[in-house]
């Protein structure tokens, strides 16, 4: 195993211990929270490195990145976590499995659109912009019922669940304050979307705050893969 790849791989082992201990610190089985490592702006010999020890799902910010790497790869699982802008939703339809980042009904119907037409079904998440932060994207809470809405009626659409940022330089208690709102919101909407079941919170700072209010995937770049070089 050459020096990078242990390099991660320990890094990896280290941080499924630490979310091994928060899951079960708050009563959960580790099982039930998925890590997803973040390979945005990293270079491809560490998302090679990630793939020889055995990961095969990756989150990518922009949709660009996304498609030449899962053009690359196609046999790995690729998370859009980025914002989504509405010229680029082809390309996210047709290439990206998993998409985080809807928030408004107008994207909702032209991604499932282009997703209908491309014969695919990516699974997607809401994303809520729970702090009010103007540098956040993300549909505000009161406007999430509609936006689950547009979702739920697109056939070529799988709504799976949420996704939310904590603040940035925010306390713990408000970023779990934070997380807490997307987990109410969630279940306040689950029962009229059964499948609704997923939580998708919490980076490489914050992510045993996301699995103390009920993360499902967490989003963990840098503490997995170090520096962007």
């Amino acid at each position: 195993m050459n020096p990078q790849v242990s390099a991660i791989s320990e890094r990896l082992a280290a941080v499924r211990q630490r979310l091994a201990a928060a899951a079960r610190l708050a009563g959960r089985d580790p099982a039930s929270v998925r890590l997803l490592p973040v390979t945005k702006f990293q270079p491809p010999e560490k998302v090679a490195a990630l793939l020889e020890i055995g990961e095969n799902a990756f989150a990518e910010n922009r949709v660009q990145d996304l498609v030449e790497r899962a053009t690359a790869w196609p046999q790995a699982e690729w998370h859009l976590i980025g914002p989504l802008q509405s010229n680029k939703a082809k390309a996210a339809a047709e290439h990206a499995a998993w998409i985080h980042s809807l928030d408004s009904v107008e994207l909702c119907q032209r991604l499932g659109r282009l997703a209908a037409a491309a014969g695919r079904r990516p699974k997607v998440l809401v994303q809520v912009n729970g702090t009010g932060e103007a540098s956040k994207s993300g549909c505000r809470p009161e406007e999430l019922a509609e936006v689950l809405a547009a979702a739920a009626a697109e056939p070529a659409l799988e709504l799976k669940g949420l996704m939310t940022m904590g603040a940035v330089d925010a306390s713990d208690e408000d970023t779990r304050a934070a997380f807490a709102k997307l987990r109410i919101l969630r279940d306040q909407h689950a029962g009229v979307y059964p499948g609704l079941t997923e939580l998708s919170m919490g980076m490489s700072g914050d992510f045993e705050l996301a699995i103390a209010e009920g993360a499902t995937l967490v989003r963990v770049g840098s503490s997995i893969l170090g520096d962007r070089t």
